[in-house]
């Protein structure tokens, strides 16, 4: 029933969208330049890896020694509007079709952090990740990885029908008033290094 509630929504969404995603498109490539879209290897259900979608929203800026610049002098404007707006997230509609996402779930995170979680965090993955999800909407990137973790697993334990149209709804109202985009004093949400005491100690 999820799978088609994800098709029921994503499909209709996707057709009624594309004309925006092409302007989207368009501006990326003329502000930012190409590629346009950005791929990135992300955590899927049960932990397997999966190429995740967005629109591009930092260019490849480098310093003298060709190391990338910190995400805060990458960042455009544009890219900072499309953040603001989660317009950025709208190619991840494709990987919802594909069936690598569902519409609500915990958030895909990077390939890295696999190792990195508690085995408690780690049933994070028992369901597929989502475009938004329970942390989405009760703090996003405002609160701690912990207490991400924990909103995560609260939706793991309680997911049903009525839940997920519960943060559909929840989500469209923090867009609207742009709630928790980054953490607070920091351009994007910084990098998870484990809660795991072992792993921190063998670092």
């Amino acid at each position: 029933m999820k799978r088609l509630f994800d098709l029921a929504l994503s499909i209709p969404a996707l057709f009624s969208l594309t004309p925006l995603m092409l302007i989207i498109g368009f501006f990326v490539r003329m502000r930012i330049g190409t590629p346009v879209f950005f791929k990135q290897g992300r955590l899927g259900l049960h932990g397997k890896p999966f190429t995740i979608y967005k629109f591009r929203t930092m260019t490849d800026k480098r310093d003298k020694d060709w190391n990338l610049l910190l995400d805060g002098d990458r960042l455009t404007r544009l890219g900072r509007f499309l953040r603001k707006t989660s317009l950025d997230e709208l190619p991840e509609l494709f990987n919802v079709i594909k069936g690598d996402m569902s519409i609500v779930g915990p958030r895909p995170l990077l390939m890295q952090y696999l190792d990195r979680y508690t085995p408690e965090q780690a049933r994070r993955h028992e369901v597929k990740p989502g475009i938004t999800g329970w942390a989405q909407v009760n703090g996003r990137n405002a609160i701690t990885w912990e207490d991400k973790f924990k909103l995560d697993l609260w939706y793991v334990d309680h997911q049903s029908f009525k839940l997920d149209l519960k943060i559909i709804g929840l989500t469209v109202w923090k867009i609207l008033k742009r709630e928790g985009i980054n953490q607070p004093g920091q351009t994007t949400m910084q990098e998870f290094m484990g809660s795991n005491p072992r792993k921190i100690g063998e670092a």
